[in-house]
């Protein structure tokens, strides 16, 4: 997995499988056996950033990076596997999600049909040569075919991981965008997975997530920081209530879900629009860093109040910003009463989180389970994801 901060390949191993009979209709267990990130070389992620740019990015440039990307992910597993002590030749199967480069799910019309469309890159025929593992990646485009967003895909395995009997949760990432699954209280149905019957599943987007604090940390730091360690930058700053309720009235916010955004809405340029306009006004740079890290804070809470059935019982942080103590603080207040925890406080490393969701996808899609959920998404169907690429006949071991 390389997320909208694209600052590195998050690989994780785990162990997949049914608990009962087999995998048709069955509960599925997962067991995370290692996790480690790699962090991008500072070249390579200046080309994935060029490509983020429509001013910048060019064919050529996006055809090479698509290929570079391929074996950068190949090489993280390679390296995770010798790492851990875990043989590549025991490994079944890989789910690449890729880097998402451009996300238009509204899209342009195409005829009489609506023009959604994505893209994620890292050329998944690369990761099963090099690994002898077959592949299975591009998991969006077959909901945006069925009518869907393309996104979030997570619910699916938010739900195998911590659907509960008898707390309603919702799980809540902060990565470069911020997204939630709403889970209500319930026991496990054993044909629910197989059908895709998830339908009192509720997820979307809710907004900006770590993409705009990181940026402006950057700005803030004069180009010393790519990121707000712990929150500590944004502790300092005081919060304009100014610019916060004008950020606090973007038309995002306001649309109902299904619904999904990305870098193209509140990405580079949109956080460098912000910060040149607190300049002006004579904020301090860490006092807009202490804004929009509470602009975060507060999109979500408002998006919890308006689109989910109830407020959930618990909710569980993952993504960057269960490491960012500032922006943990204020999410415990602003969704009080429910109990706000990271992640790990359940069982599963958070910064591993979005890495196995897309094994589980992976394993869903060769077993013929559909992966999408379509009451989050907006697609007319449940369908099976993704493209799967064999792997070779004699694989490294």
């Amino acid at each position: 997995m390389s997320g909208t901060s694209a600052d590195g390949v998050d690989v994780a191993i785990v162990d997949i499988g049914p608990r009962d009979r087999g995998p048709r209709g069955q509960e599925i267990g997962v067991r995370l056996r290692a996790f480690h990130t790699f962090p991008y070389p500072v070249a390579l992620r200046r080309r994935i950033f060029a490509i983020f740019d429509p001013e910048t990015a060019r064919v050529d440039d996006l055809c090479d990076l698509n290929f570079a990307l391929g074996e950068a992910f190949a090489s993280a597993l390679i390296r995770l596997s010798r790492r851990s002590g875990v043989p590549l030749g025991s490994i079944d199967l890989v789910g690449s999600h890729g880097q998402t480069v451009c996300h238009r799910p509204r899209g342009r019309p195409l005829g009489r049909r609506r023009g959604g469309s994505t893209l994620q890159i890292g050329e998944p025929a690369i990761i099963a040569e090099r690994t002898g593992i077959t592949t299975v990646a591009d998991f969006r485009p077959r909901d945006i075919a069925a009518g869907g967003e393309g996104a979030p895909l997570v619910p699916y395995a938010d739900f195998v991981l911590f659907h509960d009997k008898r707390l309603s949760r919702a799980v809540q990432n902060v990565g470069g965008i911020a997204n939630v699954t709403y889970l209500p209280a319930g026991g496990r149905s054993t044909q629910r997975l197989s059908t895709g019957d998830l339908g009192d599943v509720v997820a979307f987007d809710t907004g900006p997530g770590n993409m705009m604090i990181d940026r402006i940390a950057w700005r803030a730091s004069g180009g010393r920081a790519t990121y707000d360690k712990g929150g500590r930058m944004a502790a300092r700053g005081q919060v304009s209530d100014r610019l916060l309720a004008e950020l606090m009235e973007h038309p995002y916010l306001a649309r109902r879900p299904p619904k999904s955004t990305g870098r193209e809405t509140f990405g580079v340029r949109f956080a460098d629009e912000v910060y040149a306009r607190a300049r002006r006004r004579g904020l301090a740079p860490r006092d807009i860093l202490a804004t929009v890290t509470e602009f975060t804070v507060r999109s979500i809470a408002e998006a919890y109040r308006r689109f989910l059935p109830a407020m959930p019982d618990e909710v569980i942080i993952c993504g960057g910003g269960a490491r960012n103590r500032t922006l943990l603080a204020r999410l415990r207040e602003s969704l009080r009463p429910a109990r706000v925890a990271p992640m790990d406080e359940f069982g599963l490393d958070a910064r591993a989180k979005e890495a196995v969701s897309f094994a589980i996808l992976a394993y869903a899609t060769v077993h013929g389970l559909p992966g999408n959920v379509p009451s989050a998404t907006g697609a007319r169907r449940a369908a099976i994801l993704g493209k799967v690429i064999p792997g070779n006949a004699e694989r490294p071991r």
